[in-house]
């Protein structure tokens, strides 16, 4: 069963905590690289979150390559998860940030290729010589 959790919601968890449990906020930075430019690129909590994300939305895509039950719970889990992102992005103040807005989209972009990507397995996998 914990095949089937989406990996998007540790994201979406992750932000929960550095606003609600935490007393960091986005913009706290974590560190500080001086690049060969001279320029000095700080990354904040926000950035971190972000990157987390994406590394998960790339193993989210790899996932959706089974087909099976857990595969499907997967699916549906993760629009439930999108969902709940989208509402506290619209109603609460504290999620109405840009950082907050790119999880969200990160989780529409789970949708929507976990399902092109598993019908286009399935359909690969099961498909009927004519």
């Amino acid at each position: 069963m914990l095949g089937s959790l989406p990996l998007m919601a540790l994201v979406v968890i992750a932000y929960n905590v550095v606003v609600f449990i935490s007393g960091a906020t986005l913009e706290t930075g974590v560190f500080s690289i001086a690049l060969i430019s001279g320029a000095v690129w700080t990354v904040n909590v926000g950035d971190i979150i972000l990157i987390f994300g994406l590394v998960l939305l790339f193993l989210e895509i790899i996932n959706a390559t089974r087909t099976g039950t857990l595969t499907i719970v997967n699916h549906g889990l993760s629009m439930l998860v999108l969902l709940v992102a989208v509402v506290e992005f619209i109603v609460l103040p504290q999620f109405g940030t840009s950082d907050f807005f790119l999880i969200v989209m990160l989780t529409l972009l789970d949708v929507i290729a976990g399902f092109t990507v598993t019908i286009t397995s399935a359909r690969r996998d099961f498909s009927v010589n004519e």
